[in-house]
């Protein structure tokens, strides 16, 4: 699972004083389902993009759970698709971002600042609306969304 969130304001590095994590190094954490990494590919002061990208242990989730002899448990898009495991790392490793605090720079917390976010992989169905499927797009209005087809027998 992988997320950015990229900034163009001026200096665009202060989104790392924002996420309260410094954009010239990888950090690490251990979540209860895996690995999450966070890393900065731009960094710039025209342009800086952060980078969340969770390592999700699929083998250790399933391990204990039961006898079954399916191949099905270890085989799926859980590592892949953002769901609940992103939400969770996202609170964790991004909590003072999300409760507005700022210790090193406060006035960036009330500063407007254009932000994108992208996430590599959601679930969607072609042609459903994206906003109902999922709500936290709804106060973005219109969301460009593209898609790769698997074949039927995937």
């Amino acid at each position: 699972m992988l997320l950015t969130i990229s900034t163009t304001y001026q200096p665009a590095t202060d989104l790392g004083y924002l996420l309260h994590k410094n954009p010239v190094r990888l950090q690490s954490f251990t979540l209860n389902f895996g690995q999450a990494h966070v890393f900065y590919p731009e960094a710039s002061v025209d342009r800086c993009t952060a980078a969340l990208l969770l390592d999700v242990d699929t083998i250790e989730l399933v391990r204990g759970k039961g006898k079954t002899v399916s191949l099905d448990q270890y085989v799926n898009d859980r590592p892949y698709v953002a769901s609940s495991f992103l939400s969770v790392a996202i609170a964790n490793i991004f909590s003072s971002a999300l409760n507005g605090r700022c210790t090193q720079r406060p006035e960036l917390v009330t500063t407007p600042m254009p932000l994108q976010a992208q996430l590599a992989a959601i679930p969607f169905t072609v042609g459903a609306d994206l906003s109902r499927t999922w709500p936290i797009y709804r106060p973005s209005g219109a969301v460009p969304v593209s898609g790769l087809f698997c074949e039927n027998s995937f």
